[in-house]
């Protein structure tokens, strides 16, 4: 048995768990990226700071409906991103599965999304989670655990994204932005978390939070210095998903 079998026989075992679909997802990211070009004026910035090799945690604000897709079509590197159940109906839940992505059960524990992102990671790929939650100011004041969780299991690096233009201040949480819209994704420093074998305490997982959440405010803050951009704000009054567990570990900021 080879190293990365022997990953998977690890708790959580992962040896069982199919990977997602990989069928769409690397061939349509070019096509994608020109089709949202020839609508948004989208800019890439520290590209250069994504590790190219080895397991990564892409762990982004979340301010508007862009956000999933725009992360999945502009990463440095093809993400398997968590989107919501509730995403995976009809045609476009099947081209979201053939595309690679994991749905996820918000409103409590989900096991298999959970396992279907360690077996990713184990693998040498990327993930894509949204620590907030659920759609809102973006500020990272609300951070659930999962992003830590995650990287303690693999041993990865977690890449901070802020989005900029993805919704205008005031505006609804289901809101696209109009054609032209000047649409800013940052990638900030890497956070390398070391593998931590099981048993995980919360404790643990907590305390690793807590650094990775100081760390993704930091980020979050030299994002709005380099593009000269601020965050829309809250959301409308009650445009507002339920506050929800992340599927990933225990519900609650650091």
């Amino acid at each position: 048995m080879n190293t990365r079998e022997a990953a998977h026989h690890e708790l959580p075992r992962t040896d069982r768990t199919p990977h997602p679909h990989r069928y769409l997802l690397h061939p349509l990211r070019p096509l994608a990226r020109w089709i949202i070009r020839r609508r948004l004026r989208v800019r890439l910035h520290g590209t250069e700071r994504v590790p190219r090799r080895g397991p990564v945690v892409f762990a982004a604000n979340h301010v508007g409906i862009s956000d999933g897709p725009l992360l999945a079509i502009f990463a440095p590197r093809p993400v398997h991103a968590l989107t919501k159940l509730e995403m995976f109906d009809g045609a476009l839940g099947t081209f979201l599965l053939h595309s690679g992505q994991i749905p996820l059960y918000r409103l409590g524990p989900d096991p298999s999304a959970v396992r279907a992102c360690v077996r990713v990671l184990r693998e040498g790929g990327t993930v894509g989670i949204f620590p907030e939650g659920r759609r809102g100011s973006g500020d990272m004041r609300r951070f659930h655990r999962g992003a830590a969780y995650l990287a303690l299991v693999a041993g990865a690096s977690v890449v901070p994204v802020t989005f900029f233009g993805t919704r205008d201040p005031g505006g609804a949480s289901d809101s696209i932005p109009p054609r032209g819209r000047i649409v800013d994704v940052v990638f900030g420093e890497p956070y390398r978390v070391e593998r931590v074998p099981w048993p995980r305490t919360k404790e643990h997982v907590r305390a690793t939070s807590v650094l990775l959440w100081q760390h993704m405010r930091a980020q979050l803050d030299a994002a709005r210095s380099l593009t000269g951009r601020e965050l829309p704000g809250p959301l409308p009054v009650g445009d507002l998903d339920p506050d929800p567990a992340t599927g990933i570990t225990d519900v609650g900021a650091p």
